[in-house]
């Protein structure tokens, strides 16, 4: 199993698209640093990148790279190793990949430009919205072997998350809006990522004017360190369900 996360990830850090992706996410957080006099600012700037630009590259890589590798997979399926572990290797290895270009794109910056509470957080929550949406990818491309159906998955994915999501509770919002639907929309919060991610790092830069609605609510209801703790498990629980679904149709389906 080392041996496959070994060649996975030798594999992955030598591809040109995750190089480029490295250097875009530094040279987007130095400037955002440099150009700005606050480094609030610098971080609101970054928030956006973390929020939009990470979960599109880490599910959109991941899953065009999976349909590359179906003969290095078939490969491993010949060899005498559990499906099981050929599963986890890539998913471990693209992951480890995906979250290493992240902290040397995104990391050093924040951490030489924001050592503080606020900065760690910003690089903990980027971490794993980047293993969330690998586990996205691996979803998306085991429902189905054809690779264009699989990348449009992955996109639609991205898309509701990042854009969709807050239309539909900003829609049920006008149209309940006579009811008392505060602790419901606490709990839709809970169904995207990208949400909680928002809501985990605004919380400590306490901006309530951009954290939108979900974000406000929660804040009001969660504002304590349960309420931390609380999102951190939902993201954790974003990070494994996707992924232990796809192992599961994994070991059951007919290569």
């Amino acid at each position: 199993m080392n041996r496959i996360i070994k060649i996975i990830l030798l594999d992955i850090l030598k591809n040109k698209i995750v190089l480029t992706y490295t250097v875009i996410l530094a040279a987007l957080s130095w400037s955002s640093f440099a150009l700005e006099d606050n480094s609030a600012k610098g971080l609101l700037t970054i928030l956006n990148v973390i929020l939009f630009t990470v979960p599109l590259v880490s599910v959109l890589f991941s899953t065009i790279y999976l349909y590359n590798s179906n003969e290095f997979i078939e490969l491993l399926l010949s060899q005498p190793v559990k499906r099981r572990k050929i599963w986890m290797s890539l998913f471990l290895g693209l992951s480890f990949s995906m979250v290493f270009a992240f902290l040397v794109g995104a990391g050093i910056p924040l951490l030489l430009n924001s050592p503080d509470s606020v900065g760690f957080m910003m690089i903990t929550v980027g971490c794993l919205i980047t293993i969330i949406f690998v586990a996205l990818a691996f979803l998306s491309s085991i429902l189905t072997r054809d690779k264009a159906k699989g990348i449009g998955i992955a996109i639609m994915i991205w898309l509701f998350f990042a854009l969709l999501f807050d239309g539909i509770v900003l829609f049920l919002l006008f149209q309940l809006s006579d009811y008392p639907i505060e602790n419901f929309m606490v709990g839709l919060t809970a169904f995207s990522p990208i949400d909680l991610a928002r809501i985990q790092i605004l919380m400590h830069l306490d901006i309530s004017a951009m954290m939108g609605y979900t974000g406000a609510i929660f804040k009001d209801f969660f504002g304590t360190s349960s309420g931390l703790i609380i999102s951190f498990l939902l993201l954790c629980l974003w990070a494994v369900v996707p992924f232990f679904i796809s192992l599961k149709k994994f070991n059951k389906k007919d290569l």
